[in-house]
């Protein structure tokens, strides 16, 4: 081991914070007068996280990326673009919106070295998608065909939320994140959960049936949701994250 991860190594042992990995998205911005691409997470994400004492870094989805797993203590995968179907079997819907395999090739290397290592993740939005086709999982392309409305993701002019009164499953990991009192999910997805992967359970869903949250079996904490955690007023789910990446990290238990 290398005097750069032995000093990483140590402060996080002095600290106690664990170190929450966010993946990164890609997005074009104007920067005094330059288009640029740039990679970057939501505020929300970052500032959730460190009010629950965490220390949150920026994943850029590079290859490689995977091997920062044993230098974390959690992942999040927060939302974004559609995932390509071809890596559940399928060609794409005419609604969906993929960018490529680059990003979702390193997102899966990410999640999986995560996954393998036993981190605490949280999976969020395009995040819970991703999961179950890690686990071998299908989804809906195009919910509103399954469905038969845009419940989930209002066509209007503006970004609109879609609002869904959660069915959460008794002993679940997520109904003991709300403790009898889950939030009416802000959605924004046309994608969903069709076949589960290996390993999931579904343990919340909308009232039509939508499979809005997930759990892996075999792991302490691996949760996937579809709402826009983040992105409401609700700090629950980032304050599950942080506990358990205490709970389960070596490093951080050292400095208690």
């Amino acid at each position: 081991m290398n005097s750069a991860s032995n000093g990483s190594q140590s402060a996080r042992k002095s600290s106690g914070r664990p170190v929450i990995g966010i993946c990164a998205r890609r997005a074009p911005v104007v920067l005094q007068g330059l288009d640029l691409t740039v990679s970057l997470v939501i505020q929300p994400h970052v500032d959730l996280l460190a009010a629950a004492g965490c220390t949150p870094v920026v994943v850029p989805l590079v290859p490689g990326a995977e091997h920062l797993v044993d230098r974390l203590d959690g992942l999040l995968v927060p939302g974004g673009p559609d995932v390509d179907p071809s890596l559940y079997g399928q060609s794409a819907h005419p609604m969906t919106r993929a960018v490529g395999p680059a990003m979702d090739t390193a997102e899966l290397a990410l999640l999986d070295g995560a996954y393998r290592a036993g981190l605490p993740v949280l999976a969020v939005c395009r995040g819970m998608q991703l999961l179950n086709v890690h686990r071998g999982g299908t989804l809906h392309q195009h919910l509103p065909e399954v469905t038969g409305d845009d419940g989930h993701c209002p066509a209007t002019g503006t970004h609109t939320f879609g609002r869904q009164r959660l069915e959460v499953r008794p002993g679940s990991r997520i109904a003991e994140v709300y403790d009898g009192d889950p939030p009416d999910a802000a959605c924004h997805h046309h994608q969903a959960v069709d076949r589960l992967g290996t390993g999931l359970t579904a343990t919340a869903w909308a009232p039509d049936g939508v499979v809005e949250a997930v759990e892996a079996t075999d792991r302490p904490f691996v949760v996937g949701v579809q709402w826009e955690a983040g992105q409401i007023a609700d700090e629950r789910l980032h304050r599950a994250l942080a506990e358990a990446a205490r709970s389960t990290s070596p490093r951080t238990a050292l400095a208690r």
